[in-house]
């Protein structure tokens, strides 16, 4: 298939699958009259890019699985290589969810602390004025 028709398939735009193959992401190969040519096996690295970078992988992170779909496996996260990213991104998630956990906590206890002070001010007291500068 012609490079319109493997973006068109894949969701993507012809831009992008340029860029892949300028990073050595996706196979150049032309036809002899010039045109680039790209079959399933195309698609299925793609698929796999796509779905990786739903996920939050960056293109480099890519490489590995790319790479096993090349060598032949059927799954790109068959070969060591992938599994050592699968692991890394767990890692970086990982730590991801404790900075969001501690912000959380910070946030929920200065929401508890306002809530006190409004609180301890309505009664009997002049409602806070918000003004907004402007």
């Amino acid at each position: 298939m012609r490079i319109g028709e493997l973006a068109e398939q894949a969701g993507t735009t012809t831009r992008t699958l340029r860029y892949y193959e300028s990073r050595g992401l996706l196979p150049a190969r032309r036809a002899v009259n010039g045109y680039r040519t790209y079959d399933e096996d195309d698609l299925r690295l793609l698929q796999q890019i796509r779905t990786l970078q739903d996920f939050g992988f960056d293109l480099e992170e890519t490489r590995p699985f790319v790479e096993c779909l090349r060598a032949g496996h059927p799954a790109g996260d068959a070969c060591p290589a992938s599994l050592a990213v699968y692991r890394r991104k767990l890692g970086e998630l990982d730590s991801l969810i404790e900075q969001l956990r501690s912000v959380h906590a910070q946030v929920g206890a200065e929401l508890a602390r306002a809530e006190l002070e409004a609180a301890a001010e309505l009664p009997g007291g002049p409602e806070p004025r918000c003004e907004l500068g402007g």
